[in-house]
C-alpha cells in the first residue's frame, strides 16, 4: 500500500511522535514503507531491508550535502573534516586518518580509565537513595573519556561538553539551526595551539603530527582548521550519543526487572543486552541523505535531489529481521542492528561506545541492583537529531 492511500503521519520535530515514535514505525513499515512527507519535503524508509540498502549505496544517497534534513535543504558548503557529512574520495581520507585513534588496541586499553570515570561519579551516590542516569553518569563519563582521548584539560570538559550539546539541541517541534561556525571547532583553537607547543599522548598531538596522502595525491599534513573540525566532529559524536545509551539503560532496565535482576546475577550477559539496548532504542533514530538521481523504491520513483529518511529506530524493530521486534530481551541474537549505521559511515567509535556502555552497566548494577524511575522529573530531550533523556532520575534501594 502507498503512503498516498494510508493515512499515516511522520514528522521527526512532532514532540508527541517523537515521546514513543514505535507506534508510528510499525505503520509506516506496513501501509507505507516508501513514505512522502509534504509539509518537509522529504521520503522516508522503514523497513530494515530498505534502510541497510540505502545505508549502503553511495552513489545514489550522498552524505555530502549533510545528513540531517535541515542541512540538506540548507544547501551548505561544509569545511573538509566533517566526517559524518563527507564522500569518497575525500571521506576515504580523513576516515583512514582518525581510524588510527579508535584500533581496537587503543580503545581496550581505556577500560580501567573508564571503570574509574565511572566509580569517580558513582561511588558518593550510594546510600542517598536515589541518583539521575544523565547528570551523575551519562552526562560525566562520555565527556572525560572523550576529553581524555582529545587531550581537553579536565577543568574544560564542561564547558567545551555544553557546548556541543547546546550545537545538537533544537527548539520544541521545531527544525534545527545550523550555521557553518557550528562545525568550525573553533572552541578548540587554543587547545590545538598549546598542544602544538606542547605534545601529549592524545588525539591532538595525533592530528598535528601525522603525515598522509590527500584526496590530490599530496603528502601534506592536516590544516589548523581541518583539525579543528576533527576534533570538534569527535568530540559531539562522542559525549551525545553514549549518554543517551546509559540514559536508555536506567529507563528500559527500570521498565524489565526481571531481565536486570539476570544481569545483575550474570554479568557475562551484560555485553549481548547492551547491543539489545542499542537495537531497541537508537540514540540517533534517523539518518538523511541527498538523492543524487531518480531511483524506485518500493515500486515508486524517488526523484532526484529529493531528501530521503532512513528510519533507523524503525528497521532495528522490524520484525522481518527481528521477530517480534518491539520486545526487549537481552538474550535475543542481535547479530546485526543499525544503531552505528552501516557500510562505508559505519561509526567509527562504535567500539569505545560498547566499551563505555558495557562498563558503565557493570558499575552501575554492581551499586545499584534495583531502581524505580522518577517519572515525575524524568524528561525527555526535545532534539530531532537524537532521541534519549534530558534527565533520568530514579530511586535506588
Amino acid at each position: 500500500m502507498s503512503s498516498r492511500a494510508s493515512d499515516v503521519y511522520y514528522d521527526p520535530y512532532a514532540i508527541e511522535i517523537n515521546a514513543d515514535p514505535y507506534p508510528v514505525y510499525r505503520r509506516l513499515r506496513e501501509e507505507a514503507p516508501l513514505y512522502y512527507n509534504e509539509p518537509h519535503d522529504f521520503y522516508a524508509v522503514s523497513r530494515f531491508e530498505d534502510v541497510e540498502r540505502g545505508l549502503r549505496d553511495r552513489e545514489i544517497y550522498i552524505s555530502g550535502r549533510g545528513a540531517i534534513i535541515e542541512l540538506i535543504k540548507a544547501n551548505i558548503a561544509f569545511p573538509p573534516g566533517v566526517l559524518i557529512f563527507e564522500d569518497p574520495p575525500i571521506h576515504t581520507v580523513h576516515r583512514t586518518l582518525l581510524s588510527r585513534v579508535f584500533t581496537p588496541r587503543k580503545v581496550a586499553a581505556l577500560e580501567p580509565k573508564i571503570r574509574e570515570f565511572c566509580a569517580r561519579s558513582l561511588d558518593p551516590l550510594v546510600g542517598t537513595g536515589r541518583f539521575d542516569f544523565i547528570a551523575d553518569l551519562g552526562a560525566q563519563m562520555p565527556m572525560r573519556t572523550i576529553g581524555m582521548l582529545l587531550g581537553i584539560p579536565e577543568q574544560d570538559q564542561e564547558s567545551v561538553r555544553d557546548s556541543v550539546d547546546a550545537s545538537l539541541r533544537t527548539k520544541a517541534g521545531k527544525p534545527m539551526q545550523f550555521s557553518e561556525r557550528s562545525v568550525s571547532g573553533e572552541m578548540f583553537a587554543d587547545y590545538v595551539d598549546w598542544r602544538a607547543e606542547h605534545p601529549s599522548d592524545d588525539l591532538m598531538t595525533e592530528l598535528l603530527r601525522v603525515e598522509f596522502e590527500d584526496e590530490t595525491g599530496t603528502v601534506r599534513r592536516l590544516t589548523r582548521q581541518e583539525i579543528l573540525t576533527y576534533v570538534n566532529v569527535v568530540a559531539g559524536a562522542g559525549n551525545e550519543t553514549t549518554g543517551r545509551l546509559i540514559g536508555w539503560s536506567g529507563k528500559v532496565l527500570a521498565d524489565h526487572p526481571d531481565q536486570r535482576r539476570e544481569l545483575v546475577e550474570d554479568r557475562s550477559l551484560i555485553p549481548n543486552a547492551i547491543e539489545e539496548l542499542l537495537r531497541y532504542e537508537s540514540p540517533a533514530p534517523h539518518v538523511a541523505r541527498y538523492v543524487t538521481r531518480d531511483v524506485e523504491v518500493q515500486g515508486r520513483t524517488v526523484p532526484a535531489g529529493s531528501a530521503m529518511m532512513f528510519l533507523i529506530g524503525s528497521a532495528n524493530r522490524d520484525d522481518r529481521r527481528f521477530p517480534d521486534g518491539d520486545r526487549f530481551d537481552i538474550h535475543r541474537k542481535v547479530d546485526q542492528h543499525l544503531t552505528f549505521g552501516y557500510g562505508g559511515h559505519f561509526c567509527l567509535g562504535a567500539a569505545l561506545a560498547r566499551l563505555e556502555g558495557r562498563v558503565a552497566l557493570e558499575e552501575i548494577l554492581k551499586r545499584f541492583p534495583e531502581w524505580e524511575v522518577d517519572r515525575d522529573n524524568a524528561r525527555l530531550a526535545s532534539t530531532s537529531t537524537v532521541r534519549g533523556w534530558e534527565t533520568l532520575p530514579v530511586f535506588t534501594r
